[in-house]
């Protein structure tokens, strides 16, 4: 099956159980924010499902949440493929990225409000930790453009919004938009920059990807696709934009102009700090007919927002170490649906070449990424089972050789773990845990696989009730 877009995705997790409609009226201050976090902390994975908010407080327009990222099944569906299959299409679309094209017109700009029409508080944007964030946030992909290379960027930064018509950016140092907008402030121009509300799900998916500096992420999306993203020049900036998304609110972020930003419930389970960040003006907003208002659920984890960028950024570290480091021992690789690129936990399953083999490449990935904690796994370890792995850790890791403490690591801001100094952060540090398999400890304690399939008669003759063979099993039975 193809990826999806996002009406069709809506279509079909419907027909799954996975999303669900509200339809009496709610208040965008408080309600959506607040079932959102029941789904996410009462509801195991395998129970989740989006919210579409059929009826919002004073607004004409739909809200939606928890729709692409409630669960590994729902992310899955939006890319076309089962669960197991999620790296694949991940490594597939970025050795095999596709340029986007540039087309006339598209459904996001069917209607078009400018100039002094412009009123945010039109669209039903939530506040996000209701009685902490000071404000409702936009919280969706944001697009912006290089001066010099003309090189466009996407990226997800949390807006707060101001007015009417002023938002104030979450543009961190190290981000991508960060520099970007950069390179026209320093030139004393206004900076041209888009949130896309309600993109096809491959083109926000691939915003969550950390990639390097100067890919342009619609390339990506055309590989998760496998066909060219459609764009379509703004209305009032000089960016292009998918042409097919609910809304576009453009902007430009202002030479000088800064204010307050936060507290804001961040991802790591913490209302973060409040900091001084670019102020951008809105200068349109654009939709489709009856355009959703698509919004990302985060704060504390497991959240959407976590989900998202575990799953994505599992098949770019994965794809990095085969392909651009030469590390082909590595099979698949799996991070925690708890913190996601970020301070996350990966698993990762290789064929150790020599006995160190594993160690390195542990300690090589907890280097290269904001990963905080590495397992390395054999290949007959399933790494999203977490039962699997604990037996692997129990069985076959030695702490005492087996755990390696990297120090002076890359940290991220959030990680509340690391000590200040000063008022800096002081150095932090990662571990990795070598699982994989020291000597033959000789044969499992299980019955022949022979006798494993034939008592399955023998099961259902008794009238015992289905069930479906787990990953774990399979992978035992196979060597006992």
């Amino acid at each position: 099956m193809a990826s999806l877009g996002f009406r069709a995705l809506i279509g079909v997790l419907e027909q799954k159980q996975r999303l669900r409609r509200i339809k009496p009226t709610v208040d965008r201050t408080w309600e959506p924010a607040c079932l959102a976090k029941w789904v996410f902390q009462a509801l195991p994975d395998e129970q989740r499902f989006g919210l579409l908010f059929e009826s919002v407080k004073d607004s004409k327009f739909r809200l939606a949440t928890g729709i692409i990222g409630n669960s590994r099944e729902s992310y899955g569906t939006a890319l076309g493929v089962d669960t197991d299959n999620i790296n694949d299409k991940w490594l597939d679309a970025l050795l095999h990225p596709i340029k986007p094209v540039v087309v006339k017109k598209g459904e996001s700009q069917q209607f078009i409000v400018k100039g002094a029409d412009v009123d945010l508080s039109a669209l039903p944007i939530p506040v996000w930790t209701p009685g902490k964030d000071p404000a409702p946030y936009i919280t969706t992909l944001v697009i912006t453009k290089n001066a010099d290379t003309g090189v466009q960027n996407m990226g997800v930064y949390r807006t707060q919004v101001a007015d009417k018509n002023r938002v104030v950016v979450n543009l961190s140092p190290a981000g991508q938009g960060t520099r970007n907008v950069r390179t026209y402030l320093e030139k004393g121009r206004p900076a041209p920059i888009v949130w896309v509300v309600g993109a096809d799900p491959a083109v926000l998916l691939s915003a969550t990807a950390r990639m390097p500096y100067g890919v342009n992420e619609a390339e990506i999306a055309g590989g998760l696709t496998g066909a060219p993203v459609e764009m379509v020049q703004a209305s009032n900036v000089d960016l292009l934009v998918p042409a097919n998304a609910e809304f576009i609110i453009e902007g430009e972020v202002m030479p000088g102009e800064t204010a307050k930003e936060g507290p804001f419930g961040e991802f790591a389970g913490y209302m973060g700090p409040v900091s001084d960040k670019p102020v951008a003006h809105i200068r349109a907003i654009t939709h489709r007919e009856d355009a959703i208002f698509y919004g990302l659920t985060s704060q504390m984890p497991p959240s959407e927002s976590t989900i998202m960028q575990s799953l994505t950024n599992a098949g770019v570290l994965l794809k990095q170490l085969k392909y651009d480091l030469g590390e082909w021992s590595v099979v698949d690789a799996h991070i925690d649906l708890n913190f996601g690129g970020a301070m996350g936990h990966i698993v990762i399953a290789m064929e150790p070449r020599d006995p160190a083999h594993s160690k390195r490449v542990g300690c090589l990935l907890a280097n290269m990424s904001a990963i905080k904690r590495v397992t390395v796994v054999d290949t007959d370890i399933d790494i999203r089972d977490r039962e699997h792995v604990e037996w692997a850790l129990n069985s076959r890791l030695d702490p005492g050789k087996d755990i390696v403490v990297v120090e002076g690591a890359q940290f991220a801001h959030m990680d509340t773990s690391v000590r200040p100094v000063g008022n800096r952060p002081g150095p932090a540090s990662k571990l990795v845990l070598d699982a994989t398999k020291k000597l033959d400890a000789g044969p499992f304690s299980l019955p022949s696989s022979e006798y494993m399939k034939r008592a399955l008669d023998t099961w259902k003759q008794a009238g015992l009730p289905d069930f479906e063979v787990p990953k774990r099993a399979r992978l035992r039975f196979e060597r006992a």
